[in-house]
């Protein structure tokens, strides 16, 4: 199994192999690159290792807006965690305003968190150990590596703890993966919608009466409240 989706990895590590899948993702729209980006050498690299770059970059990018439209809806609409946690005295302020409020210290740890993700992704000892290759050099784009290689025990790894991918056949898991780059495009336009509305009300005509809270800050500077390098 493990070698049927490895082959299957690196069969999408050209341009035929985007234009199959795209098909596969959109039937109707097929296979749309205007910028011509899956014909690039990014910093001076192969082409395969370009379209390996920008198909992790929409997975993982599509995870995190999966994540970040879930977590809008949440806080927009005050639900909290039933423990003390930074930030619990703000209620009724929109996601963006919640971030500038919460301390220093809070979002220090949340940024070391995800910069220990990515490093954990990226490394190679890690990525080999699990019988891997960098989504570069012919890797699965999307695969996080287990956490097996850490001194610390650590009960689940960050993706499928619960091993429900375990039993899947390689069919499966390759159908499973159109709807998640799918289910993530959703969620990137739908997150910048939300935000969108927020900054100018009425700019999202499908969102203008649900009660999107307002945000005078600038969400494309998301450090520049409470938040200082030195």
């Amino acid at each position: 199994m493990r070698a049927a989706a490895r082959s299957t990895s690196v069969s999408m590590m050209d341009l035929d192999g985007l234009k199959a899948q795209a098909k596969e993702l959109n039937p109707v729209l097929g296979y749309w690159d205007p910028l011509n980006l899956s014909g690039g050498e990014f910093w001076g690299d192969s082409n395969a290792a370009t379209i390996g770059f920008l198909r992790e970059s929409e997975i993982k990018h599509g995870r995190v807006a999966m994540a970040g439209f879930v977590g809008y809806i949440v806080h927009a609409n005050d639900i909290k965690f039933p423990w003390k946690m930074p930030g619990d005295e703000l209620t009724g302020v929109s996601p963006q305003a919640l971030w500038d409020g919460i301390p220093e210290a809070a979002k220090w740890q949340i940024i070391l968190t995800i910069g220990f993700f990515e490093f954990w992704r990226e490394n190679s000892f890690v990525l080999e150990k699990d019988g891997q290759s960098h989504y570069m050099r012919g890797g699965k784009p999307g695969y996080f590596p287990t956490f097996d290689q850490l001194p610390h025990p650590v009960p689940f790894n960050l993706f499928d703890p619960f091993n429900f991918q375990k039993s899947m056949t390689a069919e499966k898991k390759a159908k499973a993966l159109i709807t998640e780059v799918n289910n993530g495009r959703l969620a990137m336009i739908g997150l910048m919608g939300f935000l969108s509305e927020a900054k100018v009300p009425g700019s999202v005509p499908g969102l203008a009466n649900v009660g999107i809270r307002p945000y005078d800050g600038n969400i494309m500077a998301p450090f520049d409240a409470n938040f200082h390098v030195f």
